[in-house]
C-alpha cells in the first residue's frame, strides 16, 4: 500500500492530476485499454514540458469536438462496463456522484436527472477514469493534501460568465482548506474539484514522508508562476497516524460555579463536542477561575460557541484550527460470561493492533451482576485477543 500527498500549490485539474501520476510511475496503457473496450473515440499521449524553467509531464486527450449530453445513470453504466479494477470503479463513481450532487443543488433537480456539461465531456471523463486508474497502478490507499487556491478573476462556463469559483467547484469545495490564489485565472476546475471531495481523506501542508516526486503541468502559463501540481508518493510502509483539522474553542471564567460548568460540558458533549476540559487557573486581580476548552470539527464550530457564549455569558472565545494525529482503529464484539462488551483496536504500528474494551459496557456488566470491573475488563481483553 502507499500513501499519497497532493502539493496542489496552483490547484486542481484533472488533466495536471492525471499527468502527475503518470510522471510518478504510473502507465498509461491500461486508461487507452479501457477507452478501447467502452469504443470511446479518444486518444490519451504525454509529453514533456518546461514551466518556468521546471521539466513536467503535460496530458494530451484527443477527442472529438461534438458530444452527446449525459447523465449520471450513463456514466455508471460506462464504469461498470470499463473492467476496471474495482477500487478504481468505486473512486471514478464517487467523482462523478461529488459532482451530480453539487449540479443537483445548482439545478434545484435529482441527481439522475442531472446532465454533466464541462464533466461529461469526454476529455473530463479520461481525466477521472485515467487518475482512479493510475491511484490503483500505484497502490495508493490513502490520498492527503495541502490547501488548495481556487483562483480569482472570472471563468466562461455553461451559465455564463461567472466569477472564479465556477458554480460546481464552489460547492464541492465547502468546508475544505482554501489557500490564496498566486496568479489570476481559474485553478480549481469542477473535475478537479469532484475528485478532491471524493478522494482526499486527510489534509496537511506537507507529507511526513516520501519516496516518489511526480509533477504534472496545466495547460495554462503564467509569467512568474509555474502551473504545476505535484504528488508526493510514500510506497514504504503506511504510517499509521492520520492527520485531520479540528477546531478548539477556548474562553476563561471567574464568576461561574462548579455545577454550571459541569452541565455546559455535558451539553457540548450531546451537541457533537469531540472532547471537552476544564482547568483551574488564577485570573487577574488573584480571581480563582477556570479555562473551558471545547474541541469540535470545524463545521461545529459556530453551533458550540454558541452554547458557550449562552452558558457562560463570556465576551469572547478564542477559536483555532489546529491539526491533531490520530490512530486508524476499528471496532469488535468480545463475548464474556457476563455479557457482551465493544473493544476498540488501534493501529499503532503495521501489525501492532491495542484492543481497549469499552468502558461503559464493562461498567454496566460490573454493576448488573456484581463483579469487579477489572475482571471484565480482563475478561473482554482475552475475548478480543482470541477472536482477532
Amino acid at each position: 500500500m502507499a500513501q499519497l500527498h497532493l502539493d496542489a500549490f496552483s490547484g486542481v485539474a484533472g488533466d495536471m492530476l492525471l499527468s502527475a501520476l503518470c510522471d510518478a510511475g504510473a502507465s498509461l496503457d491500461p486508461l487507452r485499454e479501457v477507452l478501447s473496450r467502452l469504443q470511446l473515440p479518444v486518444t490519451v499521449s504525454t509529453e514533456e514540458v518546461m514551466h518556468c524553467g521546471i521539466r513536467a509531464l503535460h496530458l494530451e486527450v484527443t477527442a472529438p469536438d461534438e458530444q452527446p449530453t449525459r447523465h449520471l445513470p450513463e456514466i455508471r453504466e460506462m464504469i461498470d462496463r470499463s473492467g476496471m479494477p474495482a477500487r478504481a470503479c468505486q473512486r471514478a463513481l464517487a467523482a462523478f456522484n461529488a459532482l451530480a450532487v453539487a449540479e443537483a443543488e445548482i439545478h434545484g433537480m435529482s441527481v439522475d436527472k442531472v446532465h454533466f456539461h464541462e464533466v461529461g465531456a469526454l476529455d473530463s471523463i479520461t481525466d477521472i477514469l485515467g487518475s482512479a486508474l493510475a491511484l490503483d497502478l500505484l497502490d495508493v490507499d490513502s490520498i492527503s493534501s495541502r490547501s488548495i487556491p481556487l483562483g480569482s478573476g472570472t471563468v466562461t462556463c455553461e451559465h455564463g460568465r461567472m466569477p472564479v469559483p465556477a458554480p460546481a467547484t464552489a460547492l464541492l469545495m465547502r468546508g475544505m482548506p482554501i489557500a490564496k490564489a498566486p496568479v489570476t485565472g481559474e485553478l480549481t476546475t469542477p473535475t478537479g474539484a469532484a475528485m478532491i471531495k471524493a478522494w482526499v481523506n486527510e489534509w496537511t501542508e506537507q507529507p511526513n514522508s516520501y519516496t516518489a516526486v511526480g509533477t504534472g503541468a496545466g495547460t495554462r502559463r503564467y509569467l512568474e508562476h509555474p502551473n504545476l501540481l505535484r504528488v508526493f508518493v510514500n510506497k514504504n510502509s503506511p504510517a499509521p497516524r492520520q492527520a485531520e483539522r479540528i477546531c478548539r474553542l477556548e474562553t476563561w471564567v471567574d464568576d461561574i460555579g462548579g455545577d454550571a460548568l459541569g452541565y455546559l460540558l455535558e451539553q457540548a458533549l450531546s451537541s457533537g463536542a469531540l472532547d471537552t476540559a476544564l482547568f483551574p487557573m488564577t485570573m487577574k486581580k488573584s480571581r480563582p477561575g477556570h479555562a473551558v476548552v471545547v474541541l469540535c470539527r470545524p463545521e461545529k464550530s459556530s453551533l458550540l460557541a454558541e452554547l458557550i457564549f449562552r452558558e457562560t455569558g463570556s465576551l469572547g472565545i478564542r477559536h483555532e484550527i489546529i491539526e491533531r494525529w490520530v490512530l486508524p482503529r476499528r471496532e469488535s464484539l468480545a463475548t464474556t460470561p457476563w455479557g457482551a462488551v465493544r473493544v476498540k483496536w488501534a493501529h499503532v504500528a503495521p501489525g501492532d493492533e491495542r484492543p481497549d474494551p469499552e468502558h461503559d459496557d464493562c461498567a454496566t456488566l460490573a454493576q448488573r451482576h456484581g463483579v469487579a470491573l477489572s475482571i471484565i475488563r480482563n475478561a473482554a481483553l482475552a475475548s478480543a485477543q482470541a477472536t482477532r
